[in-house]
């Protein structure tokens, strides 16, 4: 179908032109929508008519969250060609994969990547879009607002196919490997924005103010739209401080936010948080990665019954499972339901299957398969690793799980993640979950590491939280008590950090890595 999204937004535009849209904190920006409206647009048209890009053409974001939030949506949207978002705290030999892989002719910038990053991107052809003013002249690079002041305000007037026309490529988050080219039309966007007015406690409304602290390149932009949609604000924060996290909330109302789980535990060792007023918070979305159940009692016990947990991905961009309010409200008998991911969102198709693709009963383990108008258009310039990972419109997650009577999934692992230790299958993901139960414990990682007669040992690494301290044999006893002797882990060490996504997901691959090293087969 075609669509022409400025129009669109001007409605939007009309019915809420003075409320504000978006406030970009660290810059001390504010804009309503009227204003909004009219960036976005001047934007597009600068691209068009200044730059002269066209259907086919791409431009690639290397920016911080605040300045991201001006090239997102609505401006993805408006155009005939097509955005590429990446991760500002990616290394730059990341950058230079993504744009070798994508071919931009635009990059956006911010200026204190121009030093490292310039050489790159010139040598490639790319022109240069810095965010801010520029010290001193370069050929091939523009300042963004000289470009954007002088340009037009008026609607472009462009329509494209909101199911063909590749609006945006986001590179998947890499934890088992490097990141792939996700493509997305935009009517993926639009099924995410319903997949969440479908949640039965969103509480979308022109009163919403939603707090961005994750990059809004990944999981935390998946939020903007339905904000958009209802007449909210959101507000942008550049990096995961937590007391600036904790200050913006008090500041500005913030009714909504995105975290990670690997935040929420710092969130709870956050001085002061007794004292802390966070009070306006009505829904805390986590995602990305399983959330400790015994942390997130403690977190539900100091903020309240605030915690919702979606389930999306890069490839599906809807949000396919969640656990509601009410269904974090929990009985001794029922508390295994924490550790789920949730139910399925109306509107979405989840399916378990085998190896072979044959659906599987309840509480049989197998991976989840996905489809609905969230599933993304495939890789870019990759139509074997799509056939590959794409079937019949369904996505495969990788994800292994199953489904209860009652129709709550649980994640047990990922498929590169499951450990085969003396012919059994063991799940990494159950094992973390009983070694971040300990008061002691921070966040664990545990994978599997050589070993001459079982193929692959269980091994664990824990960071412990401040002034704490456990035995690992303790640890070790725990997860036999709890899960059996064959899961609990057969050594642990005590470590001073995890390595970490840019997404704020712990990297169990790089972990693995270091004790694979040297062998001949990266299995077992």
């Amino acid at each position: 179908m075609k669509i022409n999204f400025s129009s669109q937004f001007q409605a939007l535009a009309d019915r809420y032109g003075q409320c504000e849209a978006i406030v970009n904190v660290e810059r001390d920006r504010r804009f309503t929508y009227s204003e909004l409206h009219d960036i976005s647009n001047r934007v597009v048209n600068m691209l068009t008519h200044e730059i002269g890009l066209s259907t086919g053409d791409r431009f690639i974001c290397i920016l911080e969250n605040d300045n991201l939030a001006l090239v997102h949506m609505p401006t993805i949207l408006k155009g005939p060609f097509t955005g590429v978002f990446t991760n500002y705290r990616d290394s730059l030999e990341e950058h230079i994969s993504q744009v070798d892989t994508v071919k931009p002719r635009v990059a956006f910038i911010e200026n204190r990547l121009l030093d490292s990053h310039y050489q790159m991107l010139r040598d490639r052809g790319v022109e240069i879009l810095c965010m801010d003013p520029v010290e001193e002249d370069r050929p091939g690079v523009l300042c963004f607002w000289d470009l954007v002041n002088t340009a037009s305000c008026e609607n472009p007037d462009i329509e494209i196919d909101d199911r063909e026309h590749p609006v945006l490529i986001r590179f998947t988050g890499g934890t088992t490997g490097k990141g792939k080219p996700a493509l997305y039309c935009a009517d993926n966007w639009f099924g995410l924005r319903d997949s969440m007015y479908a949640l039965e406690d969103g509480n979308w409304t022109s009163r919403t103010r939603m707090v961005h602290v994750a990059p809004v390149s990944h999981g935390s932009g998946m939020f903007i739209i339905p904000a958009f949609f209802t007449g909210g604000c959101n507000i942008t924060l550049n990096s995961p401080d937590l007391d600036k996290y904790c200050q913006t909330i008090q500041k500005e109302g913030i009714t909504h936010s995105f975290m990670v789980p690997t935040l929420l535990y710092r969130l709870l060792e956050l001085p002061g948080l007794e004292q802390l007023d966070l009070s306006s918070l009505q829904n805390v979305f986590y995602g990305a990665a399983p959330m400790s159940p015994a942390k997130l009692q403690r977190l539900q016990q100091r903020l309240g019954n605030i915690f919702i947990q979606v389930y999306g991905s890069t490839e599906h961009f809807a949000l396919a499972l969640s656990l509601s309010k009410k269904d974090h409200c929990v009985d001794a008998q029922s508390e295994s339901q924490l550790a789920s991911a949730g139910r399925v969102t109306a509107g979405i198709e989840v399916l378990v299957v085998d190896d072979e693709g044959h659906q599987l009963p309840n509480g049989e383990t197998g991976e989840f398969w996905l489809r609905s108008r969230g599933t993304c258009l495939g890789y870019l310039d990759n139509p074997e690793k799509s056939r590959g990972e794409f079937h019949n419109g369904y996505w495969k997650s990788g994800d292994l799980g199953y489904f209860d009577p009652w129709g709550f999934a649980f994640i047990v692992d990922r498929k590169k993640d499951m450990i085969i230790s003396g012919g059994f299958n063991i799940y990494a993901t159950e094992i973390e979950a009983v070694i971040n139960s300990h008061e002691a414990v921070l966040m664990s990682a545990v994978v599997g590491i050589p070993h001459e007669e079982w193929g692959e040992a269980v091994h664990a690494e824990v960071v412990l939280r401040e002034k704490m301290n456990v035995r690992p044999e303790d640890l070790i006893a725990l997860v036999r008590t709890s899960l059996g002797g064959y899961k609990a882990p057969k050594s642990i060490s005590i470590v001073d950090k995890l390595p970490l996504s840019s997404v704020g997901k712990v990297l169990r691959k790089d972990v693995r890595q270091k004790y694979w090293r040297n062998q001949s087969r990266h299995v077992g």
